[in-house]
């Protein structure tokens, strides 16, 4: 059994599993590199914006600062949820696999709120 793990956006984790016999391979995600690099350089950033919020900086410096974070997590998201839909979900069809397509649209749901 592989455990395959999702933090949705308001922090909420999902987990679910496949059965390895079932797929005949494990899931292998060609962006998670390039996805971990991404969050440790918003990590950056975000201990830089507290910095500013402690330091007194303007408060329109700040939200300008958020923005670009924020739109940095969507840009995140979508690597992610492209990826999740290029192996999980196309595997998840061949397998006629209903429970990963229904967390697919969880997620989704969760994320456009």
């Amino acid at each position: 059994m592989e455990q395959h793990t999702h933090v949705l956006e308001d922090g909420t984790v999902v987990t679910h599993s496949h059965d390895e016999h079932h797929h005949g391979h494990t899931h292998s995600h060609a962006h998670t590199k390039m996805v971990l690099n991404r969050m440790s350089r918003l990590i950056g950033h975000l201990e830089s914006i507290k910095g500013m919020v402690e330091s007194g900086r303007d408060c329109s410096e700040v939200l300008i600062q958020l923005s670009a974070v924020k739109s940095a997590i969507n840009g995140v998201s979508k690597i992610i949820l492209k990826d999740h839909m290029e192996h999980c979900i196309v595997d998840a069809v061949r397998d006629n696999d209903k429970e990963a397509i229904d967390q697919l649209n969880k997620a989704i749901d969760q994320f456009f709120k």
